[in-house]
């Protein structure tokens, strides 16, 4: 008997961790919850609106699910979003338990109606960014440099392109929102051909008169998003820049696989977005829908699209604000 207590009293401590995680998954809408959340980070009024539930309703769910691990809240602002967490990394228990759950889930397709109504809520953010941009491009570096200088950001970027120029001759490159074209000089002396997307037509047309002025003939620009392009650009590029622009996307993991798609193997993806930060007054007067981003995000979404973390930058700005840059590698 003895021997018997003391295996339950070594075991009940392990079994009382893992009970939460298999009690709060063991209902079917938790469980699509946590498959919506695979790389998307949504909103109580946003996870409403996609299931059709009332937000008190949904309110609890999350609790359950944040309460057991299984999710945790992202405060953006006045506004608590809900993600997977970042560290269920690591080979306790728990963490392998919550890990199995994910694997699994993510084995399910989406119904249809559920992925239409994803894509209302990230066209409903995109909307909110593109309304900003179009109000304001003519405002548009003062209004970012409220937060950072354009050089505080360009030009570590622009030190990493020089460092890979020789690998870069020859080859294209490929911008991610190129605002008003700032940067695409440099991209365009280090490289073949230049592309340059961006979804919002009139910071397109800031960007087209920028290239005029400098004499950049081998810019072409997009206006649209990263996949749109996927399918007739795949394996294109060497390099990806994306400058600032993160924080402006209604879904920031997909410019992570929507950039390895798009990259050849051995291209590098380059990226300079703010750290994680509480100053919410950018989203009125920035047009920022996300608050910077904590790294180990940036890097959980690179591994999930297979991409390997290179050198990392972090700049400390004098209001408070800090940048990171970032280098990400796609190997064959």
């Amino acid at each position: 008997m003895n021997s018997i207590a003391s295996i339950d009293s070594e075991l009940s401590p392990s079994l009382d961790q893992l009970a939460p995680v298999f009690k709060a998954s063991g209902d079917p809408l938790r469980l699509e919850i946590l498959r919506v959340l695979q790389r998307d980070t949504f909103g109580v009024m946003e996870l409403s609106q996609i299931f059709g539930v009332r937000q008190s309703g949904m309110s609890h769910h999350l609790k359950v699910l944040a309460k057991a691990g299984l999710l945790e809240p992202q405060r953006e602002g006045n506004a608590i979003f809900y993600r997977r967490p970042l560290r269920a990394r690591s080979q306790e228990l728990t963490d392998q338990a919550v890990r199995q759950v994910f694997a699994l889930v993510d084995q399910v397709a989406l119904p249809d109606h559920l992925n239409a109504r994803i894509r209302e809520v990230r066209d409903q953010r995109a909307d909110q960014s593109q309304a900003f941009f179009a109000r304001h491009a003519e405002q548009f570096r003062e209004q970012q440099e409220l937060i950072a200088a354009f050089e505080h950001y360009a030009e570590p970027v622009a030190e990493l392109v020089r460092q890979k120029a020789a690998q870069l001759s020859g080859r294209d490159s490929l911008e991610i929102g190129p605002g008003e074209g700032a940067f695409l000089a440099e991209l365009s002396r280090s490289s073949r051909q230049v592309v340059a997307v961006d979804n919002s037509r009139d910071m397109l047309s800031r960007a087209k008169v920028a290239c005029g002025e400098a004499g950049l003939d081998n810019v072409e620009l997009i206006e649209g998003t990263t996949d749109l392009i996927r399918g007739s650009h795949a394996g294109r590029f060497q390099l990806v820049v994306a400058n600032m622009v993160l924080h402006h996307v209604p879904n920031p993991a997909d410019i992570f696989e929507d950039a390895a798609a798009l990259m050849r193997d051995g291209g590098c993806l380059i990226i300079s977005d703010l750290c994680s930060h509480d100053q919410n007054w950018a989203k009125a007067n920035c047009g920022d829908l996300w608050l910077g981003f904590e790294p180990e995000e940036l890097t959980a979404w690179a591994e999930d699209a297979g991409l390997s973390t290179g050198e990392t930058l972090f700049i400390g700005l004098r209001n408070g604000f800090q940048v990171q840059v970032r280098e990400f590698w796609k190997h064959s």
